[in-house]
């Protein structure tokens, strides 16, 4: 039973939304035509008017009639024709010519539905009722010409949003592509060195590599992918440079935390590594070291990688540290927007990036 009263709720919820300004419409004419009809029930009219409540509600209906067809001329012709000329004096033309002629028929017809011309009435007679019969003309034709405004703003902002995350989507599709072909240009590289040099770790390069591929091709088209996979990838790379470089250079990858059950966009966190190895590690440098730990003991995930200077500061190594972070940077921002802080440092003798990131 509840159930059905949740669909039932929901289905009009749905029904009110996609017809909010329909609803909106009608509403206001059914409060306008309420006050109406109390106003012309409850004003003083001669002792001798016989004059019932069928005569007076087929006149505030003639009178609402004449006024939904003014404003409605100008909603869906006038202001449109407008809106694409920007031509005023037309727009002004057209719109007083219809007021004037509909308010002609309507004081001529008020006026024989009234007294049928025998100036019982004086009031329907008088330029007061003329000038007040315009003024009402103008203000509800503005005021349902403001329902059409509303319209178009409504209109216009969800059509910006629809473009907005579409170029949005594409763009995180054109960074996340500029990425992959980065990395695996530096892959086949170290691969390229250790089969040259006939290494036996070749065999376990490509294994590694196949399961890096699988991560990329797949399960990166996602827009978000468990922390585990992400790491499982991380923990990949690391162990293809570690056997390129012969267990030589000291590579620490510490993990803090459970990283189950919780989602991040792809190809996310990779970057940081990679920087760390190109930039920092080389073999003609005994001293070179990363490390690299990843605290996600909370919503918030840390992810700290350090790692040496294989040149001096100012070189051209040196200067293009930061090159390979560029498109995480737009990647975060599209992503997670203000959910997300980057520190990095360059000091004398290593250089450290922290990314602190809010999953939800």
């Amino acid at each position: 039973m509840d159930s059905n009263r949740k669909s039932v709720y929901m289905e009009r919820q749905n029904f009110l939304e996609r017809n909010r300004m329909i609803v909106l419409h009608l509403l206001f004419w059914a409060v306008y035509f309420s006050f109406f009809f109390y106003g012309i029930v409850s004003r003083p009219r001669p002792a001798d008017s016989d004059t019932d409540l069928t005569e007076i509600f087929f006149q505030a209906l003639v009178h609402t009639f004449f006024l939904a067809v003014v404003a409605y001329a100008n909603y869906f012709i006038f202001l449109p024709n407008f809106i694409k000329s920007r031509n005023g004096w037309s727009y002004s033309f057209q719109f007083i010519l219809l007021t004037c002629t509909s308010l002609f028929f309507y004081i001529h017809l008020r006026r024989y539905l009234v007294d049928g011309y025998t100036h019982k009435n004086e009031f329907y007679y008088s330029t007061r009722f003329i000038a007040s019969s315009f003024v009402t003309f103008n203000l509800v034709s503005a005021f349902i010409a403001m329902f059409r405004f509303i319209s178009e703003w409504r209109n216009s902002e969800e059509q910006k949003t629809i473009l907005l995350n579409e170029k949005l989507t594409s763009e995180l599709k054109f960074l996340k592509n500029q990425i992959n072909p980065h990395f695996l240009f530096n892959t086949l590289n170290n691969l390229y060195s250790l089969a040259y040099s006939h290494s036996p770790k070749t065999t376990e390069i490509i294994s590694r590599l196949s399961q890096m591929m699988r991560y990329m091709v797949y399960d990166s088209n996602h827009e978000r992918v468990p922390l585990e996979k992400e790491i499982e990838y991380i923990q990949n790379y690391i162990t293809l440079e570690k056997l390129r470089l012969n267990d030589e250079v000291p590579i620490h990858f510490q993990i803090k935390g459970d990283p189950k059950n919780k989602m991040i966009a792809p190809l996310l966190l990779i970057p940081f590594l990679e920087n760390a190895f190109k930039h920092g590690v080389s073999n003609n440098n005994p001293n070179s070291w990363v490390n690299a730990v990843l605290n996600c003991e909370t919503n918030d995930i840390h992810l700290e990688v350090t790692n040496s200077k294989s040149m001096r500061p100012g070189t051209a190594a040196s200067t293009t540290q930061g090159i390979g972070l560029d498109n995480v940077k737009k990647r975060l921002n599209l992503n997670y927007h203000d959910r997300h802080k980057i520190k990095l440092e360059d000091k004398e003798d290593q250089y450290s990036a922290n990314l602190e990131l809010q999953l939800n």
